[in-house]
């Protein structure tokens, strides 16, 4: 059984994100694994998957692929699946990475399962686990056909090093007329300052219980002090109170920090399932009875707006 994992690049380095879906799918020890690199400028992170567990990597360089649209992306990928031959197509979820995939699901008459939260072999076949019910429940999917596509839920594995090395072929694309017609007028990037949400080893995340959104600046405060990043839930960014990029949640991001620290949160299973996999839990609520404290590894009852910022005078001190 081979597997190719499809690295999406951004400046010319590959995402956590892929590595870590890389690194899964290397883990299973099913067949060959390879991964595709699409772009320009991309030589650099086709070394890194070989580091990550790929033997192969399949380079795609053309300038039709310098902009981040999904269509030329279709295009080159079906030209790398010819090549390979691989039976496993998997994905990294993310905005472009869920385009593409569904895009080359209708070009190669695929199955598509969606929102993978784990994958093994068993019987030389691939199965997967996603989330139902509203994530209450996990349920194993399959496919009835090959090629098999995958999406990973964001933020699910890991990138794990095996110090390896990968084959590097190039690979040409011959694109549609229809791949080409869209065009990228511009591309704005939001500035931040310190890790994103999916990189960060800390993470402070704020709830209703902020109260609105100048709350947030304690969170941002106590993120500084940290060296962290903050986070949010569905219901303060479907309030306006902090961006849409930092939700987590079964519908934002999932995340999985060395340290977790929830301001407010009451920890209903939307965002339960998005931080679940944190190392260490924090939850400051003022009611005892919150959901959060049944899963927190640290729960304190209290005032937040007196807790929080104490405890972010007392980690400055101490630096």
């Amino acid at each position: 059984m081979s597997t190719l994992v499809f690295l999406e690049t951004h400046d010319g380095e590959p995402t956590k994100g892929g590595l870590g879906v890389l690194s899964k799918a290397a883990a299973l020890g099913a067949g060959e694994v390879s991964a595709a690199v699409l772009g320009t400028g991309v030589r650099d992170a086709a070394a890194k998957a070989g580091a990550h567990g790929a033997t192969k990597v399949f380079v795609v360089e053309d300038d039709a692929l310098a902009p981040p649209l999904p269509q030329p992306r279709v295009d080159a990928l079906e030209a790398v699946v010819a090549e390979s031959g691989a039976e496993n197509i998997l994905f990294a979820a993310s905005v472009l990475g869920a385009d593409i995939a569904s895009g080359l699901a209708a070009r190669l008459d695929a199955g598509l399962n969606w929102d993978l939260t784990d994958l093994r072999v068993d019987g030389g076949e691939l199965v997967g686990t996603r989330p139902a019910l509203g994530d209450t429940v996990l349920v194993e999917v399959g496919w009835t056909s090959t090629p098999r596509i995958g999406l990973v839920r964001s933020g699910t594995f890991d990138p794990v090093e095996s110090g390896g090395t990968a084959e590097v072929h190039d690979v040409s694309a011959t694109f549609q007329d229809f791949s080409t017609q869209a065009r990228l007028v511009d591309h704005l990037q939001e500035e931040s300052s310190g890790p994103s949400i999916e990189d960060a080893d800390v993470i402070v995340a704020g709830g209703r219980g902020l109260g609105g959104p100048e709350g947030f600046s304690m969170c941002e405060e106590l993120a500084a002090a940290l060296g962290g990043a903050v986070a949010a839930t569905r219901a303060v960014v479907d309030a306006g109170w902090y961006p849409y990029s930092a939700q987590v949640g079964q519908t934002g991001k999932t995340v999985s920090p060395k340290l977790y620290i929830a301001l407010g949160i009451s920890g209903a299973i939307q965002h339960k399932v998005g931080m679940q996999g944190s190392g260490t839990i924090v939850a400051i609520n003022k009611d005892p009875n919150a959901p959060i404290f049944d899963f927190a590894d640290l729960g304190v009852v209290g005032d937040l707006a007196q807790i929080a910022p104490k405890l972010t005078e007392l980690l400055r001190a101490r630096q």
